[in-house]
């Protein structure tokens, strides 16, 4: 089995190594579905992604999107830097400025305007307010009461979000996550910042299914938050989220909305490219 091209793209923030990473392999359409869950495995990144040709003859490529545990229909810094790895080994979107992704969620639309790339928010799955035993729990999860909590719901484009509103950024970013009690769910919180701020909100992002339980930067959750919140007219169709303070990362996620979507965009910049050989 010949080597594959290999790409590690930093996704979401304008500092070297200060967003979110993710592992990319091209032309991935030879390989069994048991390789390609024991090679997310291996990276222990967030996600991992393997490139294919499209099925649909809508879509420019085809993707697959696993963690370490499972494989997503969806996730969104996957996609954006999956995006990016395509574009940097030569593709060419059938319509100018506009890539479209296949993937387990149906046809994503990407847009490149001026090098920054920014995906269409795709259909929510699950929405409207969680009940209130499982806000209880989830606070509870990562350490705080319900004081903390301005409003609760399902944000749930693939990867399965509860999205928790909070008083203000200084509570998300006061919480602990406990993995035991976290249990299976998958819990975004989202807090504003004060005026003035270099962000509107901060956000984080926890999951048991993941190596270190905190996502750095999420472009899923944050379209299932701004789908939410710009509806509730919580928060503007334009603004910035900040997320991986927490970790000591940078990750800055630039929300869009207009008549037709919702976009959902950061910068993004290949870090490691080679090859990776999946022979025995």
């Amino acid at each position: 089995m010949s080597p594959h091209r290999f790409t590690q793209v930093d996704v979401f923030s304008d500092e070297p190594f200060g967003g979110n990473p993710v592992a990319v392999v091209h032309d991935a359409d030879g390989l069994p579905d048991d390789e390609l869950a024991r090679f997310a495995s291996w990276t222990n990144l967030s996600e991992t992604t393997f490139l294919l040709a499209p099925t649909d003859p809508r879509a420019d490529y085809r993707l697959r999107i696993f963690t370490p545990g499972r494989e997503l229909p969806f996730a969104g810094h996957p996609t954006l830097g999956s995006c990016r790895a395509w574009l940097a080994a030569g593709g060419v979107p059938r319509t100018p400025g506009r890539i479209v992704q296949q993937c387990g969620a149906g046809l994503i639309e990407v847009a490149d305007a001026d090098g920054r790339l920014a995906f269409a928010a795709p259909p929510l799955v699950r929405s409207g307010a969680a009940d209130g035993e499982v806000v209880e729990a989830a606070l509870h999860a990562v350490g705080l009461g319900e004081d903390d909590a301005v409003g609760a719901n399902w944000v749930d484009n693939g990867p399965g979000w509860l999205g928790l509103l909070l008083t203000d950024a200084a509570a998300v970013l006061r919480a602990r996550p406990d993995r035991a009690l976290l249990g299976d769910l998958s819990l975004g919180l989202v807090g504003p910042h004060p005026a003035g701020a270099d962000a509107d909100v901060e956000v984080r992002a926890f999951d048991a299914d993941l190596p270190a339980l905190e996502d750095p930067v999420t472009g899923s959750l944050n379209a299932g938050l701004a789908q939410w919140l710009i509806e509730a007219e919580v928060l503007p169709g334009r603004y910035i989220a900040a997320q991986g303070t927490a970790l000591g990362r940078t990750g800055r996620v630039h929300i869009n909305g207009d008549a037709d979507a919702i976009w959902v965009g950061g910068t993004t910049a290949a870090r490691i490219t080679g090859t990776v050989d999946f022979s025995r």
